[in-house]
Order: C-alpha cells, then sequence, then structure tokens
C-alpha cells in the first residue's frame, strides 16, 4: 500500500510539472511580437527599419544606427505609446549603467498638454528623483538634436523621435534602454511620478540594435513573473486544497479509502507544497531584483503562507498517536489551520493577478479552478451529510427493533 501511495505521489507531481514546463514554454515562445501596423506606418515615413514592440505599456520603439568614425555611433531613434489622459508624458531613455533601470537613465520626455500642445526635452533620472525630487528639463552628457513630439490623430499615438550620438562606452550590442508613461505634470515642464504598477516596473531592458528585431535579455523577469503565477497557482492554490478534499470526504463519509486517503492527501500536500515552494522562492528573487519596488502585502502573505505550510508539513512527521490524550486538540488546530491558510492562499493568488495585471485570462482561469473544486466539495458534503443522516436513521430503527424483541424464558 505505502508502495502504491508513493507512485500516485510521483505522477501527480510529474503531471504537475509537465504541465509547469509546457505553460513556461508558451509565455516564452509568444512573448515576441512584430510592430504593429500604425506604427509601421509612422516608421515608415522617416525611413526608419528597425522595429520592435516593447512588452509593457503598448510601446513600440524603432531604431537606425550607423558608426560615426571609432568612437561614436548615430542613433534615430522613434518611441510611440498611446496617451490615454487630457494631459500626461512618454518617455524613453538609455542607461550607461551595468542594468537596465530607471536611476541613471538619460531621457528623451515628451509632454503632453491639456489644450492639445506638444513639448520634448531631455532628462537626468537621478537617485534624487526617485526619492520625490522635482525632474526637470537638464543636459544629459549626450548630443541631442532633431527632438520632436508628433500626434497621429488616426490612431491617437504620441511619438517621440531624436538622434543620439552615443559615445563608445555605450555597447549598441548590449544598450540598457527604458521606456515610460505618466499620467500627470506640473509647472509646465515637470513629469510627475508614473504609476507603480508592475508594467511600469518591468519597463527596461538590454537590447541588441545590431539585430533587426532587436534581441533584449530583459524580458526574463516577465517570464519568471508568469511562472512564479503558475507555480503558485498549481501548488498553494489547486493541490492544496485538492489535498484538504481528499482527507475530508475520503477518509470516513462519504467514501471510505482507508489508508488509500492518507496517501493520497500526502501526495497532493507534498506535490503541492514543493510547487508553491518553487513559485516563493522565484517570488522572493523577483522581489530582490526590482530594488525600487515592493509590493508588501503580496510579499507579506506569501511569507505567510510558506511558514504556515511548512508547520502544517512539519505534522506529518510530529503528529500525536491515535491513543494520545491530545490527538483531538491536534486534530482541531490542524483542521482549522489548514482551512485558514486556503483562505489566505485564495486572496493572494487574486491579489497577485491584479498586480501582474494578467487581465481576464488568469482571473478566469483561476476562478474556473476554484468553481470546479467547489462545486466538487458542495456535491461530496451533500453526499456525507446525507449519507450520515441515513446511518444516524438506519441505526435509531435497528436499536427500536432490538428493544421491541421481547426475551424468551
Amino acid at each position: 500500500m505505502v508502495k502504491k501511495g508513493q507512485q500516485s505521489m510521483s505522477s501527480s507531481c510529474n503531471f504537475l510539472l509537465l504541465t509547469i514546463f509546457i505553460l513556461a514554454f508558451l509565455s516564452i515562445a509568444f512573448g515576441e511580437q512584430s510592430c504593429s501596423e500604425t506604427f509601421i506606418r509612422l516608421i515608415q515615413k522617416r525611413n526608419i527599419t528597425n522595429c520592435k514592440t516593447l512588452r509593457t505599456q503598448g510601446a513600440e520603439f524603432a531604431w537606425n544606427y550607423h558608426y560615426n568614425g571609432t568612437n561614436s555611433t548615430i542613433l534615430d531613434i522613434l518611441f510611440g505609446a498611446r496617451l490615454n489622459s487630457p494631459e500626461g508624458w512618454i518617455a524613453w531613455g538609455v542607461n550607461p549603467g551595468k542594468r537596465a533601470e530607471m536611476i541613471g537613465t538619460k531621457a528623451i520626455i515628451g509632454i503632453k498638454y491639456s489644450d492639445g500642445s506638444l513639448i520634448v526635452n531631455t532628462y537626468d533620472i537621478t537617485k534624487e528623483t526617485k526619492h520625490g525630487c522635482k525632474l526637470l528639463p537638464s543636459p544629459i552628457g549626450l548630443e541631442v538634436s532633431n527632438k520632436s513630439m508628433e500626434n497621429d490623430a488616426v490612431s491617437e499615438f504620441y511619438t517621440i523621435s531624436a538622434r543620439i550620438i552615443l559615445p563608445k562606452e555605450y555597447n549598441i550590442t548590449r544598450l540598457n534602454h527604458v521606456w515610460q508613461l505618466g499620467y500627470a505634470i506640473a509647472d509646465g515642464n515637470q513629469p510627475l511620478r508614473h504609476p507603480t504598477t508592475l508594467h511600469n516596473v518591468d519597463s527596461t531592458e538590454t537590447i541588441n540594435l545590431t539585430s533587426s528585431s532587436g534581441n533584449s535579455t530583459g524580458q526574463y523577469r516577465s517570464y519568471l513573473r508568469s511562472v512564479h503565477g503558475v507555480l503558485n497557482m498549481m501548488g498553494w492554490g489547486t493541490m492544496l486544497p485538492i489535498g484538504v478534499i481528499i482527507a475530508r470526504y475520503f477518509r470516513v463519509y462519504p467514501f471510505k479509502f482507508h489508508p488509500m486517503w492518507f496517501y493520497l492527501h500526502i501526495s497532493c500536500q507534498v506535490c503541492g507544497f514543493l510547487t508553491g515552494t518553487a513559485g516563493w522562492i522565484i517570488g522572493l528573487y523577483l522581489g530582490h531584483a526590482t530594488r525600487y519596488y515592493t509590493f508588501h502585502t503580496h510579499r507579506t502573505f506569501g511569507i505567510l503562507i510558506f511558514t504556515l505550510s511548512t508547520v502544517q508539513m512539519l505534522a506529518f512527521r510530529l503528529k500525536p498517536k491515535q491513543t494520545d490524550d491530545y490527538r483531538k486538540y491536534w486534530n482541531m488546530y490542524h483542521h482549522f489551520l489548514g482551512y485558514g491558510l486556503i483562505t489566505i492562499i485564495v486572496i493572494n493568488i487574486f491579489k497577485g493577478i491584479s498586480i501582474m495585471q494578467g487581465g481576464k485570462g488568469w482571473k478566469w482561469t483561476y476562478f474556473g479552478i476554484l468553481i470546479i473544486l467547489g462545486s466538487v466539495t458542495i456535491t461530496l458534503e451533500i453526499a456525507t451529510w446525507a449519507r450520515f443522516i441515513l446511518s444516524k436513521l438506519e441505526k435509531q430503527k435497528n436499536n427500536k427493533g432490538d428493544n421491541n424483541k421481547t426475551p424468551t424464558s
């Protein structure tokens, strides 16, 4: 019987891992997209040949380059996005540092005013900017010419274009570039803080400008976030609840599969714990990678889920014996902690979906999982009570029949 339980655990884990790898592969395979017809029409007017769709905020980027001797590169850029607000700004920039991030970016920012007028200037993004200091036009240490901002009336696409001379320390095969959108301005030419959604945080990458498709290496965080979401949804949010359903409904009522229920229960809990822990570790890494933004509530709930799950897993080894007097109190603690844990897990998964802005696909997928689990639970709960009541009635009937028998002398 132990061997059968172990085989069940192994097959469940293998199926779960296969599903996760397939989802991760699909996420990577469909991550790159070509530019939209609207943006292609705009770049053709400027005789720009290289173009790519950026992975966040509906932004697109196009460029041409040629070497200016041995010490610099002349770069012509066009960056575009939609601004769905009466006023706001769009920005694109390069970062000479070791990583693609906001702090240290040399930016070109175009501002849209509520009256429809447009301006574009250069801005130096520093740590002081992150801490709330005013962001005002300033030299950025690069030669920038032909700056302009335009609005395509047909598509409502706003674009900024410029010619930039990059010194040799800017490696165009591994160029850190950053893009951003904001929806508020002050004092005429001061962009105010942009939203801090995950899409804003992930609006960076390292791009190879010598490749016509703009091969980039910064998108791994987006893929990791998808893997993080799938692991947590499958591990914490699916396997653990299935384990609870097995423990409640396959032990005595309405089905009695002893001791198979125990091995199935452990199988689901172990697979769920290992899968969820892998997602939790990836989440910790992602939280460290985005140094300037932390989603505190989601992070705190994640740590709480891992801690309580670890306590529940230890129960398999530390639970008291059936003959111990305090076994019933341990059962109460184990059950209530499990139900509370599932509640926190469901809340945190939806919070994570909201942070990722995963759209209706992620949300309805997990809604579907919860509907299936809920339907199974309700059906089995009704069957449990029906069988329990019938067994009580049958027992009472048998007792009444025994009492009506007359003793023989």
